[in-house]
């Protein structure tokens, strides 16, 4: 036991912890010490025993010291054994429990066994010999501390000390290269600007030679790049003035969307595209709906909808009704007749942009409308496309026939009662 000196247990920088278990005894060759129950650690350096109570009773000695090791089985009411041959004290050992002894071998009594496991990797450290490897092989770096003295070297706390001061300079040039990244990512967003504006510009003027299907890979990488400043309650505050801030941005946004579908979006359409573009400062329903409440007031180049089904959407203050009418009565005459999902699909437009229009065009007296089981069918208003003697023919045709239909209806009652007379 003299081998052993006074430590924290605390491991150099260049130490690494290899196993631990608990519930072990130190005995002196054949005698029994007070270092009865307490965790055994095995390192890159050396084996340290801990008092499983009070942690800072701690001993431990270098694996240098260790000759070779052989195992003791346990019996009835014994445990099982590691038995540990040293060298002979060095001159310069720091103190320990023990000044002297007359053992040159310690044993080590697995209670809570694991001995087995223990005794492999304590036998691949001093095959492997790893403290030869670092720099500084004497534990001397360690704060040494024992029970009776109580003295602590200088150099222990210069080497807790450099290990804090290594961390904290790691720190601070990951700290440092952090910030470079994010410069440097800045940078780039400011050319990617740049560059956007001038590829929307030559989309816009059709400079250059940009082949339709670069025009359209150009603009879905437009798309996805968003908004540089998206307004926010953060940035512009709340109530009427973000409402009318967000407004300005909504008209200079949808301008691009609004020319490639027609002049018209449903409100629906507009908050997907707008979301999108924002990234991670989302738009609520409802500031969307105040927003464009308010884009005709401001004299805004678009302006909000509101259909008689209650259908919202953005349309150009220069969309022109009558135009989009006369548009559906041509298609729907050229086929005849169309529903909303046929008329969608020819025009290129949203289901539900489509019916309105159809909806409109008949409100105004170009369409008709056949409802039957087999869905809702516009046709062409015959009585305004055909010619006058065209519309008095079909309107004398349709006389007779409501005539004729009311006189077998009368004969009908007329032979229902004469039948209920006799009766």
């Amino acid at each position: 036991m003299d081998r052993f000196s006074w430590c924290t247990g605390l491991l150099d920088i260049d130490e690494t912890l290899v196993i631990q278990q608990r519930g072990v005894r130190l005995s002196d060759g054949e005698d029994k010490t007070r270092f009865d129950t307490g965790t055994l650690l095995l390192t890159t350096h050396r084996l340290i025993w801990r008092d499983q109570k009070n942690h800072d009773f701690c001993i431990a000695f270098p694996l240098s010291q260790i000759v070779f090791t052989e195992e003791q089985s346990g019996g009835i009411g014994k445990s099982a054994k590691i038995v540990v041959h040293l060298h002979p004290p060095t001159p310069n050992k720091e103190p320990g429990p023990y000044q002297t002894s007359r053992y040159s071998y310690v044993k080590l009594s697995f209670r809570e066994h694991g001995q087995i496991e223990f005794q492999r990797r304590l036998a691949e450290e001093l095959t492997q010999r790893r403290w030869e490897r670092s720099s500084s092989s004497s534990p001397s770096m360690q704060i040494t501390k024992g029970p009776q003295t109580g003295r602590i070297k200088a150099v222990g706390i210069v080497g807790i000390e450099r290990k804090l001061e290594e961390k904290r300079k790691e720190t601070d040039k990951n700290i440092s290269e952090a910030f470079e990244d994010l410069s440097k990512l800045m940078e780039k967003a400011k050319e990617m600007v740049e560059l956007s504006k001038s590829i929307a510009t030559k989309i816009k003027d059709k400079q250059g030679d940009i082949t339709e299907d670069e025009t359209i890979r150009f603009k879905s990488y437009l798309l996805s790049m968003g908004i540089a400043n998206p307004v926010t309650r953060e940035t512009h505050g709340s109530g009427t003035h973000y409402h009318m801030q967000l407004a300005k941005q909504l008209a200079a946004m949808l301008q691009a969307p609004l020319e490639e579908r027609g002049g018209i979006m449903s409100l629906t359409e507009v908050y997907c595209l707008v979301n999108r573009a924002r990234g991670m400062e989302l738009l609520s329903p409802e500031d969307l709906v105040n927003a464009c409440k308010m884009l005709e007031s401001l004299k805004l180049p678009i302006r909000l909808r509101v259909f008689d089904s209650g259908v919202m959407v953005i349309e150009h203050q220069s969309h022109n009704e009558e135009e989009m009418v006369a548009s559906a009565l041509e298609t729907v005459s050229e086929k005849g007749s169309l529903t909303s999902e046929e008329f969608a699909k020819i025009v290129g437009m949203s289901v539900l942009l489509a019916k309105e229009r159809l909806l409109l065009a008949e409100h105004m007296g170009h369409l008709c409308r056949d409802d039957s089981v087999e869905g809702l069918r516009f046709y062409p208003n015959l009585f305004l496309t055909q010619s006058t003697e065209m519309t008095v023919s079909l309107a004398c045709s349709l006389k007779i026939a409501w005539q004729v239909h009311a006189r077998s209806k009368g004969r009908l009652h007329l032979s229902t009662g004469t039948r209920q007379t006799e009766m």
